[in-house]
């Protein structure tokens, strides 16, 4: 643990560049939980980046934490790459265009080349930019759908993915040994533009992206006859301008956006917790379905990478879950492409290992393979980039993710909630002509493979106590795993940790050829799982379960049912 008070007097004399830090040490003071959870650790580098909450300290998103993280990166460019350029992008967040102006500077001074959006994009625009221009790496500054008071700084490949483990632990060996205050390179953005070490992302590019996401369409002209009514909100984000190009571009004319969510705000004022798996954040819109029966209500993440959707089925509005999602755009797709001859031999879906198993089934169908990744789409990335490598590029059909990301075509390597909005648009007016909506298309694919109920619990464990509660609940896990999980004989457990997986029937071992993760999977008879895992951008430890039964009201009770014993298991209450 940091010495907290010898940390919290070296800030109140030296962190002066910005007076929010400044006032808020100030008001601390004599205040030892506050003090301490701000100084008793260092925010943690790593594959993700930074995230944290904005304001003053080690442990806090700040213009000097941000400044130290791109020390390093700028370090570990100048050692890998001959002549490094960085790509920067930012979202609504409080203070994402100072951290992102911030690390502009900082790489300039180290000698590193910049480009630069000159307004707020979504994360996705960040990776094309990246690949687009042969860049050495890209930031972008977003804290997803955290609440406001968090911020983050992510941190990409070459390749268009987030950063490799390998690259993140280089980088961070030499953030590490830099001292905050005095090791830091700055140059000021205004200078380093005058010095030609910044150059503004030009409207081409723009462009470009929309005709990278134009190209994944397969019916140019059903959005132009379907009579889709839509309600869009990016949240008070990023998707507000690339959302509403792309569907103007598909024709669409019936098209309202959720005015109180329409213009970046980085206070979130009407959806505190900024996320589209969760209903709240659509209640303002569905107050405009009183005037305005939308079949299809969209809805974008801040940094606009993650997508949602309501649908209008018998009057009512349906919240569809990532899962349900993933599984139409995968038959949608498969099923379109064939039609129409476009479907490539030995087909390639790419999903996360928590992301419904009916991927599988659809796929089976199809004649596909799928490839399960660790949760993180920069996992999913790589895979994309292997196709790439070996010149099957073409083969990639869609990657996905439950927590709501989706990616289709190989312009980026990250989620992107637009062509994802895209192409659910595309699959909702293609139904709607077949006199269906999305609800009653999801309803088809139980029918035909079963029911797969998938849900999320999340638990949190805030501060210095909250993480070492989340250890050593994975610890006591591992080392007393529940035997039974409602009601059904636990028969398997993966440990991503270390690499194994026990058939606990036949008492067989095997290794599990996936990056080592602190993630464990209990496998019930039937196909029902329960998977449990920290996160690794929250201080939240997550449980994903998997029912199957036959029909919906035996796999809803099962699903409660594994949830209440993970509880048990966890000892919460």
């Amino acid at each position: 643990m940091n010495n907290i008070h010898e940390l919290y007097d070296l800030w109140r004399k030296n962190a002066v560049l910005d007076p929010d830090l400044t006032a808020e040490l100030n008001e601390i003071e004599g205040n030892e939980d506050e003090i301490l959870d701000r100084f008793y650790k260092c925010l943690e580098f790593g594959t993700g980046g930074l995230r944290g909450v904005i304001g003053a300290g080690t442990n806090r998103m700040n213009v000097y934490t941000v400044a130290q993280a791109t020390q390093g990166l700028a370090n570990y460019l100048n050692e890998a790459f001959d002549e490094p350029s960085v790509a920067i992008a930012y979202d609504s967040r409080i203070k994402s265009q100072v951290f992102a102006k911030e690390a502009a500077g900082v790489l300039a001074a180290n000698g590193i080349k910049v480009y630069f959006y000159p307004v707020l994009v979504p994360t996705p625009m960040l990776s094309f930019a990246v690949r687009r221009l042969g860049c050495s790496s890209g930031i972008v500054i977003t804290a997803s759908h955290n609440p406001s008071k968090y911020n983050g700084y992510k941190c990409y490949d070459p390749r268009g993915y987030q950063m490799t483990d390998e690259a993140a632990a280089r980088t961070l060996e030499y953030i590490n040994n830099i001292d905050i205050f005095n090791d830091v390179k700055r140059m000021s953005f205004e200078d380093a533009q005058a010095e030609d070490m910044v150059d503004f992302i030009e409207g081409w590019l723009f462009n470009e992206y929309y005709d990278c996401i134009n190209a994944q369409r397969l019916d140019t002209e059903i959005c132009k006859k379907s009579g889709l009514k839509v309600i869009y909100t990016p949240l008070n984000g990023t998707g507000n301008r690339p959302v509403r190009t792309m569907l103007t571009k598909m024709g669409l004319t019936d098209v309202r956006i959720v005015k109180e969510q329409e213009e970046p705000d980085g206070t979130f004022p009407t959806c505190p917790f900024p996320n589209p798996e969760i209903r709240q954040v659509f209640e303002c819109g569905l107050e405009m379905t009183k005037d305005f029966p939308a079949d299809l209500f969209l809805a974008t993440d801040p940094d606009c990478d993650r997508a949602g959707i309501a649908v209008r089925h018998n009057g009512e509005y349906v919240l569809m879950s990532g899962n349900d999602v993933g599984a139409m755009l995968a038959e949608y797709l498969l099923t379109r492409r064939k039609e129409l001859g476009t479907l490539p031999e030995n087909p390639v879906l790419i999903k996360s290992f928590v992301t419904t198993d009916l991927i599988q089934a659809i796929a089976d169908k199809h004649g596909a393979q799928v490839i399960n990744t660790l949760t993180g789409f920069k996992y999913i990335g790589e895979q994309i980039t292997e196709l790439e490598d070996k010149g099957e590029m073409d083969r990639f059909i869609i990657g996905m993710e439950e927590s709501y990301g989706y990616l289709c075509g190989t312009h980026a390597r990250d989620k992107d909630g637009v062509v994802a909005i895209t192409m659910i648009t595309e699959m909702a007016a293609y139904y709607k002509s077949k006199g269906m909506d999305l609800v009653d298309f999801y309803e088809t694919l139980c029918q035909e493979h079963g029911i797969y109920l998938n849900s999320l619990l999340n638990f949190a464990f805030e501060g210095a106590q909250g993480m070492e509660t989340m250890k050593n609940i994975m610890d006591s896990l591992r080392s007393n795993p529940p035997q039974t999980l409602g009601g059904l004989e636990v028969i398997g457990v993966s440990d991503y940790k270390t690499s194994v997986a026990h058939d606990l029937v036949s008492g067989e071992k095997v290794e599990i050829h996936l990056p080592k993760s602190n993630v464990l999977q209990f496998k019930l008879p039937g196909g029902s799982t329960a998977i449990i895992r920290p996160s690794g951008a929250e201080p939240k430890i997550k449980i994903y379960i998997t029912a199957c039964e036959t029909d919906k009201a035996a796999a809803q009770a099962l699903e409660t049912a594994i949830g209440d014993d993970m509880k048990k298991a966890m000892d919460i209450h």
